[in-house]
């Protein structure tokens, strides 16, 4: 680590690593990625890997899709088996309103040109035939979704980086941004200080306290959500199946392993990773609702990680006005892996002062003085 970079990147997720990757393409090298912990220690680590473009937002489902073209080809460009599968998003509904929203939402998403469709429940039966559709209303499917194994995500990013001349530190904490006036001047870390002009906030569940630091506000919360691992089985399930009104999403991995998460309505925001027998009874109870032959299947492993949410559930892109050269790439809710191609492509963009490949205007922390907002509808949990 020098004492000078042209850029800092705080945040060593998909995100950070994402950005750093495209800037590096074009030849801009001279930048650091920094993490407080290991690659991949926040959300981008701890999510269930799913690459979904059944959003309820015209920004989410064109991000969406245009990272899953991208997720498409990024076997080859990162040269890493990213163990991306396109088996599909089952999305269910359990009442006739929301059945009527998802009509609705395929018909923008179809528009957008995402080819979901809208089913019976008989017709997901037949994508899923292990699954209780007693209750359920109708659905939504979308064949060119899909999950996708994180952590290769993530090393693959940072091999690359490392190979372009761009540098990575681990277990280095920003303690301060420096600023004079709207200008960055340096950035205090637990390693030293270092001289730039540029910074990238792609701190996940801290971005928050990171935009503080620099005199920025960003009215992100970090939101504890748990998710779990079982044993093998032998492969069924192809698609990930969710719920939105009970907050549950799980996927069969090519390894046979169920991974899936729920979110606790009364969760507090807050930093808190630690495990809670709350998620282990209801997701549970819920998952052998959804398909009982899961009854006696061990569970091997949970953990949780943070959705960084906003009060419209889409992210917070571009600049910020109280402060030059600052940009922000966080805010997700829930969802940032999936969208990451892109968004890391315009933000690299966006920093060269190259003319975006996607208009993000009401994605930038602004839209916040605007009390009408287009909340999104389609997170999980």
């Amino acid at each position: 680590m020098t004492e000078k970079y042209e850029a800092v990147i705080i945040g060593g997720g998909v995100n950070g690593l994402g950005t750093a990757y495209h800037l590096g393409k074009k030849g801009f090298t001279d930048v650091l990625v920094l993490d407080k912990s290991y690659l991949g220690y926040g959300a981008s680590g701890r999510n269930g890997g799913g690459i979904r473009q059944q959003w309820t937002s015209e920004d989410n489902i064109k991000l969406a899709r245009e990272s899953r073209k991208m997720f498409e080809r990024l076997d080859d460009e990162l040269e890493e088996d990213l163990e991306f599968y396109q088996g599909g998003y089952l999305v269910l509904s359990f009442h006739e309103e929301e059945a009527a929203e998802f009509k609705e939402n395929v018909k923008l998403q179809n528009k957008l040109g995402v080819d979901s469709k809208f089913l019976s429940p008989e017709e997901a039966k037949e994508i899923v035939p292990e699954l209780d559709i007693s209750d359920v209303v109708a659905a939504t499917f979308n064949q060119s979704d899909g999950t996708i194994y994180p952590f290769k995500v993530i090393h693959g990013y940072a091999d690359r980086v490392r190979e372009i001349g761009i540098d990575i530190k681990e277990h280095t904490e920003v303690t301060d941004i420096v600023t004079q006036g709207d200008e960055i001047k340096k950035v205090k870390t637990s390693e030293g200080n270092i001289k730039t002009d540029t910074v990238i906030n792609a701190a996940g569940g801290w971005s928050s306290k990171v935009a503080e630091m620099a005199g920025a506000e960003i009215p992100n919360v970090p939101v504890r959500h748990e998710i779990m691992v079982t044993e093998p089985y032998k492969r069924f399930l192809d698609p990930m199946v969710i719920s939105f009104e009970h907050g549950i999403y799980f996927s069969q991995s090519e390894h046979g392993n169920i991974v899936g998460g729920i979110g606790n309505p009364d969760e507090e925001p807050g930093l808190n990773q630690k495990g809670s027998l709350w998620f282990l009874k209801n997701f549970s109870d819920t998952l052998l609702d959804f398909i009982p032959r899961f009854s006696g299947v061990h569970m091997i492993r949970q953990w949780a990680g943070f959705y960084d949410t906003t009060p419209d559930a889409q992210p917070i892109l571009g600049s910020v006005p109280e402060i030059e050269r600052f940009y922000q790439v966080n805010g997700f809710s829930g969802h940032g892996f999936m969208v990451s191609p892109m968004v890391d492509k315009v933000t690299a963009e966006l920093i060269l002062g190259e003319q975006p490949s996607m208009d993000i205007e009401r994605l930038r922390v602004e839209r916040f003085e605007d009390m009408d907002l287009e909340e999104e509808g389609g997170v999980v949990g």
